[in-house]
């Protein structure tokens, strides 16, 4: 099978040829993408058409996201106390100060 014939469909590429890509669903505007899954696409075109068909069937969202998962860094559970640390001691991030009003849902 030649190069370009592999790339034609998805049925013709085996999954473990093709990069794997982190998929984010964002539900409704005014909400945050959220992590959804993975999957295997020869490229971003490719995988966004998958990550649709795949995750919004049932039009469970308004905007998608695909990122390759070789462009994803993430620090390590186990050094959790000394990455966040320094968080710790900055008292006014942490919005405990205010009451949210009734009928605010997302802020």
């Amino acid at each position: 099978m030649s190069d370009d014939r592999r790339l034609t469909g998805p049925a013709q590429v085996p999954a473990h040829d093709s990069p794997l890509w982190e998929v984010f669903v964002r539900p409704r505007r005014g909400l945050s993408h959220t992590h959804v899954g993975s999957l295997h696409a020869p490229d971003a075109a490719l995988a966004l058409r998958n990550a649709r068909d795949l995750y919004t069937r049932r039009q469970e969202g308004v905007s998608i996201w695909v990122v390759p998962a070789t462009a994803i860094t993430a620090s390590s559970p186990d050094e959790k106390d000394a990455f966040f640390d320094p968080a710790a001691d900055k008292v006014y991030r942490h919005p405990t100060f205010y009451v949210v009003p009734d009928g605010v849902a997302h802020l």
